[in-house]
């Protein structure tokens, strides 16, 4: 008998992805133009996994209007509420009335395909084990490190300081009831707790895609990897001298404008006004009801739904969410910066980010790095640099 029934864990916020996170969880940033969500119930959808709990929490309106029944993604979607956020073993108790014998639980918040779990053996193992899903990842430094002997878990180290194993925990597993004698505050622990008391728990080992957005410039490398995997469609309209190279989704009436370049892979959403003459290069997602002005180039970056960037801007792996308005101008070029985030200080490659409905004067320029908050108003001719807070005005 195999699994019919999932818990996805969709309370948390996501702090380090701020501004992205001010006014969404975590489970509903946007890469390829899907929520990170959408591709777990996908997933389990494909797998004949229809009967699906989510645990919401922070922000949860935003995932129950989106979501709704689930009946729109073919799955039957019933709600759970953790009112406090004390971690993911309390998460999955505030199910605990609800679930089957046997279920999956899985975080909202990694993108994963159907094959990451259907090829790991997970949804086969034995009517009354536990197993839990894990996968080689080169940095293990930020997840639970899983020590595997004869295919069982022996111990599970969280973000050790050195390496021990290259198996990292997904957050993914397949239970029997029997776990919620177990649990407390952190699923982890309570796990250990299970295996302590003489309790087996298998290791099953992916090779499918589970990609975590940890940091905001991890959501261009999500964004680009499950770009390679979209399928070119074509819905709008093209005007002449409009090159299309590669593979490059285009929705309903949007219009890419006479002598545009786009080379896949791209996916522009609905009702989008591009160019005429713009450049969209690969790894790029634009939203619905986005505006690109002429001669505008963009590479490697995510636009979200309603942005509008002028004419003869250059945009490089950035990131603009909703409702931001740039004039025409705008440069963010991409280059290694420093930035700290929640007292972490990274040396990344990255360009803009931007929070929503920012309004941004003409010819700004932003530095590498710079994270522009929510609802900033920028006057024109201004060099940004550095972190700039929600709802600043720079005059």
């Amino acid at each position: 008998m195999g699994f019919k029934q999932a818990v996805v864990l969709a309370a948390g916020e996501g702090e380090r992805l701020k501004p992205f996170t001010a006014s969404k969880p975590k489970v509903m940033i946007k890469v390829a133009n899907k929520p990170i969500l959408q591709y777990v119930v996908e997933a389990l959808e494909r797998n004949g996994i229809r009967r699906i709990i989510f645990v919401v929490g922070y922000k949860k309106e935003k995932i129950m209007d989106y979501f709704e029944d689930g009946k729109a993604l073919g799955v039957e979607i019933e709600y759970v509420v953790q009112k406090h956020l004390l971690g993911t073993g309390d998460a999955l108790r505030q199910a605990e009335g609800k679930t089957d014998k046997r279920f999956l639980v899985l975080p909202g918040d990694n993108v994963i395909q159907a094959d990451t779990i259907s090829d790991s053996g997970l949804l086969d193992i034995e009517e009354n084990e536990n197993a839990i899903l894990i996968k080689a990842h080169n940095d293990v430094s930020k997840y639970g490190v899983v020590m595997v002997e004869n295919g069982m878990v022996e111990d599970i180290i969280e973000k050790p300081s050195k390496e021990i194993s290259n198996l990292v925990n997904t957050g993914i597993y397949a239970f029997e009831k029997g776990i919620f004698k177990f649990l407390e505050d952190e699923l982890t622990t309570g796990l250990l707790g299970m295996i302590r008391k003489g309790n087996r728990v298998k290791a099953c080992e992916t090779h499918g895609a589970w990609l975590d957005a940890v940091y905001p410039w991890d959501i261009l490398s999500l964004n680009s990897i499950v770009l390679r995997e979209n399928p070119a469609k074509v819905e709008g309209k093209i005007e002449r001298g409009v090159t299309i190279d590669g593979r490059v989704a285009i929705g309903k009436k949007s219009v890419i404008r006479a002598n545009s370049y786009v080379k896949g892979p791209v996916i522009i959403g609905e009702n989008c006004e591009i160019g005429p003459n713009a450049c969209i290069f690969p790894s790029t997602s634009i939203g619905n009801d986005v505006t690109i002005g002429a001669f505008t180039e963009i590479k490697n970056s995510v636009l979200t739904d309603m942005v509008k960037i002028g004419s003869f801007s250059s945009i490089q792996d950035s990131i603009f969410d909703s409702g931001t308005y740039a004039e025409g101008g705008f440069i963010a070029r991409s280059e290694e910066a420093d930035i700290e985030i929640g007292g972490e200080h990274l040396r990344v490659k990255i360009g803009a980010v931007v929070g929503e409905y920012c309004e941004i004067g003409s010819n700004v320029i932003a530095s590498p790095g710079v994270i522009i908050g929510n609802r900033c108003r920028i006057k024109s001719m201004k060099e940004l640099s550095g972190k700039i807070p929600d709802g600043s005005w720079v005059v």
